[in-house]
């Protein structure tokens, strides 16, 4: 049996180190994204995105503005509504969102069709352009919004109109006679059919779910065809020479075993075929979704958690190739490999799941939000010198300060939602079964054929490795399954004060809880020099900092310019303090030398010399919140070769 996330409605998140972030969602990032969806900010790029609904609505003149997906912007937008109200109830959030969810409904057709650019701009082609018309997509992300919205307040009102929806791309697509065989070119609607379909308790929303899926890269490649029929409009430029690899069409699902491809796209299927390969025990989907998981983190994956390296389409390329100072890692990548790892953490009862679902949350995904909550990275280098970030060159994607707002503006709100949905990541529960991935201090009530329970953590992750857990109430047999995470050392667990030996299990130690019980965990966490395989030529002579879930870096305004010319020393203490800065971090000393500059000349023969110095390093997702200056992630050593 899967285990399932609690509902957020019964968690709260009181964290030293998350609740700042989590916080800023309802504070800032809604009511400011709100902003600028509205546009009232006349600093940033007008999104136009509730202006779209309100012309497809026949409420205002005008013509469409904006990608052709902008409608998941507000979608998203209300995904994270939904996930906050569900945890702090706000009358006027839930007034405004009451409004936006009945102007999505003006808009809506009769049928059940709800996309403004195609409503609005290009009616004749709807369903015509699946490629690359994002149709689908959106829909996708209009289910999950509105599954979110029905969690969090218990209103209808929304979910049906997805619903609506779904009953048409149900009737639209399908093996029979008279329907479309085809499939999304961005995928998402697979998530969201099974969002909607665990709401609703529908079984035929799950089946759509998995006929896309089982369809697509089967036979004569579907959008290989579609772009040779009379009357198709390509509406991107850069899909020309159309790849069917980029859209992971290129083979059957169940036979990919490389990432291949946009990786937000991929990441998003193989979410959906982890969740489908449960609700139908399907185990051969589940060796791919294995597989998969595998090549990326195995040979895909950026220290930081990072994937999709090519600045060019957004995309997968070959094993090893991971370079810092131009590579893509798009935020959404990230947010999107959280979700698959979570979910095969939930399937699986395996802890390395588990354990990069906390990577990506700790680095690439905080890093695309800054402190205040108010700009963005959409792209997440490893190495930065400002000045080459120039335009119309190879680095043009790459941004040294975050972004208020962007032109296709999809990672700031699924940060927002991301973060605000942060409690279904801690625990995956079962029958009489609790699993505890995540060590974030909350207070959680379960509920169990016997009764319900409470339980409270106190955890002084990442900063330390300890936490303290209450379990209250207890009327029968539970199990407690705690992750060890993999950079613990000398992990251990107490029970009033008692050392206890439990069960290992797949990475997790599994403790019989039959009365109320406390129980605290302790491990050691120190500072680790990761050296990168030869493969990756990149990282040759260099080591990425990290400690305990948290990679670091090393930022100019620490360390000075020239951040390439620095060399660490691996073998010497690290001194390691707490400090008040970046709202409150662990700042690591490490002794290093500084290549001096012997010339002026852009080549010279001359023997280098060094100041021995100490260089600072902080968390990674905290860069660039001091304003613009170099960043490194991987840095020279000092090597003595034998």
């Amino acid at each position: 049996m899967k285990l399932m996330p609690v509902p957020l409605s019964r968690i709260q998140i009181q964290d030293s180190f998350w609740s700042k972030h989590t916080e800023l969602v309802e504070k800032v990032m809604i009511p400011r994204q709100w902003t600028i969806m509205t546009d009232q900010d006349p600093c940033v790029e007008s999104s136009h995105c509730l202006e779209n609904f309100k012309i497809a609505a026949g409420k205002k003149e005008g013509d469409f503005y904006g990608a052709v997906f902008q409608d998941t912007d507000i979608a998203k937008w209300l995904e994270a509504v939904g996930y906050s109200l569900a945890v702090h109830k706000n009358t006027e959030l839930e007034e405004t969102a009451d409004e936006v969810i009945e102007l999505i409904a003006e808009a809506q057709q009769p049928d059940g069709y709800l996309d403004t650019y195609f409503i609005t701009k290009a009616p004749d082609q709807k369903w015509k352009n699946l490629c690359e018309g994002h149709e689908l997509y959106t829909a996708g992300h209009m289910m999950e919004a509105a599954a979110a919205y029905y969690e969090g307040t218990g209103k209808r009102r929304f979910l049906d109109c997805t619903r609506k929806l779904a009953d048409l791309i149900c009737d639209t697509f399908g093996r029979e006679e008279g329907k479309i065989h085809g499939y999304p070119g961005h995928q998402e609607i697979e998530i969201g059919l099974i969002r909607l379909a665990l709401a609703t308790g529908e079984r035929k929303y799950m089946d759509q779910a998995k006929y896309f899926l089982d369809i697509r890269g089967v036979g004569e490649n579907f959008f290989l065809t579609e772009r040779q029929q009379p009357g198709y409009e390509s509406l991107f430029p850069e899909f020309a020479d159309y790849d069917p690899a980029y859209s992971q069409s290129h083979k059957p699902v169940r036979e990919q075993e490389t990432a291949e491809g946009h990786a937000v796209r991929a990441v998003y299927m193989y979410s959906a075929m982890a969740d489908i390969a449960d609700a139908y025990q399907d185990e051969e989907m589940l060796e791919a979704c294995r597989k998969l998981w595998n090549n990326i983190v195995n040979k895909r994956m950026y220290v930081t958690g990072g994937i999709g390296s090519s600045g060019f389409l957004e995309r997968f390329t070959t094993d090893y190739d991971l370079p810092n100072d131009c590579n893509y890692s798009e935020t959404c990548a990230s947010i999107g490999m959280a979700m698959f790892s979570l979910r095969m953490a939930n399937i699986t009862r395996e802890s390395q799941y588990a354990d990069i679902a906390e990577l990506q949350l700790y680095n690439t995904i905080l890093a695309g939000a800054a402190l205040d909550g108010q700009s963005f990275f959409y792209v997440n280098p490893l190495e930065v010198c400002p000045q080459n970030c120039m335009p119309h060159t190879s680095r043009s994607h790459v941004k040294a300060v975050r972004q208020k707002w962007f032109g296709v503006a999809c990672c700031p709100p699924n940060v927002a939602r991301t973060l605000a949905s942060l409690g279904k990541y801690i625990y995956g529960v079962a029958k009489h079964e609790i699993y505890m991935h995540l060590y974030i201090s909350n207070e959680t009530q379960l509920s169990f054929d016997q009764g319900d329970i409470i339980l409270i953590t106190e955890s002084e992750m990442p900063w330390n490795g300890k936490a303290h857990i209450r379990i209250l109430g207890v009327q029968s047999s539970l199990l407690l399954a705690l992750r060890i995470p993999e950079y613990a050392e000398n992990f251990r667990i107490y029970t009033q004060e008692h050392a206890i030996h439990p069960d290992i299990q797949n990475g997790y130690a599994k403790i019989l809880v039959e009365h109320d019980l406390d129980v605290t965990i302790q491990f050691d966490i120190r500072v680790r020099f990761l050296r990168a395989n030869r493969n990756i030529s990149f990282d040759t002579g260099r080591a990425a900092v990290k400690r305990g879930p948290v990679v670091y870096c090393f930022e100019e305004a620490d360390n000075g310019k020239n951040l390439s010319s620095v060399y660490l020393f691996t073998d010497r203490p690290v001194q390691e303090y707490y400090v008040d800065k970046l709202g409150g971090i662990v700042e690591l000393e490490i002794p290093g030398k500084k290549m001096k500059n012997h010339t002026e000349h852009l080549y010279e023969e001359y023997v280098p010399d060094f100041d021995d110095i100490v260089c600072k390093a902080v968390p990674y997702a905290y860069w660039n919140n001091r304003g613009t200056g170099e960043m490194a992630v991987w840095m020279h050593t000092v090597m003595f070769c034998p």
